[in-house]
């Protein structure tokens, strides 16, 4: 794996793109929680609707457009409580951990390493219930993102634990 001159490898820019990514994600988890606080389901299946409805009129049996309107026809004000709060504490203690690992806090790797993994395990079981290739691939991405982060924990713990050199007297 080539390093440039600033001792960087290709794997830890990858890290760090990953990081970010997944600090987006988080943000955008933060504005979907605010948004199913404030929409109503009712507004939400008048949305679906709305933007479904040239895609539904060239094919009626178009599979997304009618997996969406589906989906939004059956949210409750529960379902719909349940959605924003999952989202608004899933998004925050993303953002909070992709922020302390980038600052290189050590205590963070840990974190984020067990709180994907719990994630990975219901995604598991989400993909067992209802098959979804965007689960698969958010599932493979959040694995990657595990492996990644316990590779650069282990870095980092290493270097931290390494004896700083003492000063030579000068007598």
């Amino acid at each position: 794996m080539g390093t440039n001159s600033s001792g960087t490898t290709a794997l830890d820019r990858t890290f760090r793109v990953s990081l970010i990514l997944k600090g987006l994600d988080g943000v955008l988890e933060l504005i979907g929680g605010i948004l199913l606080l404030l929409v109503t389901p009712q507004q939400i299946g008048d949305l679906a609707r709305f933007l479904t409805q040239h895609e539904l009129a060239q094919d009626p049996h178009d599979f997304v457009a009618n997996s969406l309107l589906h989906v939004t026809s059956n949210l409750s004000g529960s379902a719909t409580l349940f959605g924003a709060i999952y989202l608004l504490l899933h998004g925050l203690v993303k953002i909070v951990l992709v922020w302390a690992v980038l600052k290189d806090k050590l205590w963070a790797y840990p974190w984020m390493i067990a709180f994907l993994l719990v994630f990975i395990i219901y995604q598991a079981y989400r993909i067992l219930v209802v098959f979804s290739w965007g689960l698969i691939l958010l599932t493979a991405f959040d694995i990657f993102i595990v492996w990644i982060t316990g590779r650069e924990y282990r870095i980092h713990r290493a270097r931290n634990q390494q004896p700083s050199p003492t000063p030579q007297s000068t007598a």
